[in-house]
């Protein structure tokens, strides 16, 4: 994990560092999602449905995974 060190501007705006950039393959124009946990800021490449597809291809789905105690 590369850690760098940015400043926030006047307009509260921040330039993502070009190492980190090309690690994650940000493009420009790319939507990021921007969220807080636990006192730090989170970005993360938004994902296309497209790229979505199979993510869960190959995951094991059974009945016994499910939590059968709260059924009526």
């Amino acid at each position: 994990m590369e850690k760098e060190k940015v400043k926030v501007s006047p307009k509260f705006q921040v330039v993502i560092p070009k190492s980190l950039r090309e690690e994650l393959k940000i493009e420009v124009g790319q939507e990021l999602l921007m969220y807080s946990v636990d006192g730090s800021l989170r970005l993360v490449p938004q994902r296309s449905v497209k790229e979505l597809r199979g993510i869960a291809k190959g995951m094991r789905w059974k009945d016994e995974y499910r939590d059968h105690s709260d059924r009526f």
